[in-house]
């Protein structure tokens, strides 16, 4: 399929869980502290602890994320809610704890802890505006995807097709360059880019109306969130029986602060 001509977003619409419904997970953890010259032993055994827990958070932070993005590719618009997860502790049962047998300066914490989920809001971060130049389209119709942002910052435009596959239209092997000015308005495809997008019925579906949707997500530094995926002329496309690019993608937000990235969703609807 040419990818120059991209095949419309014919979304399958997913039912959103709540935050509500998140329960808190048990994940047991080990921690460990080296004495130094001017602690004290209750000094070491708090950091081992310390660190014990915060292993605890990083492994139900991991629980959290895999039981929304191992779905479905087609999740992706929805995904990305969760990708800023935090965990908090709730209860900690020891369930070992002592100095190592054979170096007596270490101090080694075996615990279970009991993590809930935490949402935190993005606060003052990056603010992304997307829009479409049209909003109903007809099949054969072109059309550009218009976006600002009001800090300078990194853009990834996506779209998901109906089937679960996930294309990477910014950056591209023709436009590598991804990087917004804060208060400028950009365009994608370029004015005097050969790119065009053609919004097409997917292959097979029957219907006469579909609703579609582009997303974008900007980061305040140049992060490598795009894994290695299938390539199609100069867009990447991921395949939709696989989930790592979407697992991938949203572990690689959640390693950022809520404030260092955003996303935005445009829908649209396509008419035969």
């Amino acid at each position: 399929m040419n990818r120059l001509s991209i095949t419309v977003i014919i979304l399958i619409l997913i039912t959103t869980f709540s935050h509500a419904s998140e329960k808190p997970v048990w994940v047991e953890s080990e921690g460990m502290a080296i004495m130094g010259e001017i602690e004290t032993q209750k000094e070491v055994k708090e950091r081992a602890k310390i660190d014990a827990q915060s292993k605890a958070v990083e492994k139900a932070v991991g629980v959290f994320i895999r039981s929304h993005t191992l779905v479905s590719n087609s999740q992706l618009a929805e995904d990305l809610i969760y990708a800023a997860v935090r965990g908090k502790i709730e209860k900690v049962d020891i369930i070992k704890e002592g100095w190592d047998e054979k170096d007596r300066n270490l101090y080694r914490v075996k615990l279970k802890a009991l993590i809930k989920p935490v949402y935190p809001e993005k606060g003052e971060g990056i603010s992304l505006k997307v829009s479409l130049s049209k909003a109903d389209l007809k099949e054969g119709d072109e059309v550009k995807i218009f976006y600002q942002a009001n800090r300078d910052c990194y853009v990834y435009i996506f779209s998901v097709a109906a089937d679960g596959s996930v294309t990477l239209l910014l950056p591209n092997s023709a436009n590598p360059d991804n990087t917004v000015n804060a208060g400028q308005a950009y365009e994608f495809p370029l004015k005097e880019s050969k790119i065009k997008l053609q919004a097409r019925f997917l292959p097979g579906y029957k219907d006469p109306v579909a609703e579609e949707r582009i997303k974008v997500i900007a980061t305040r530094q140049k992060e490598d969130i795009i894994p290695l995926g299938f390539q199609e002329g100069l867009f990447k496309v991921f395949d939709a029986k696989s989930t790592g690019m979407i697992s991938d993608l949203v572990k690689r937000l959640n390693q950022l602060e809520p404030s260092d990235w955003t996303e935005a969703t445009t829908v649209y609807t396509l008419r035969r």
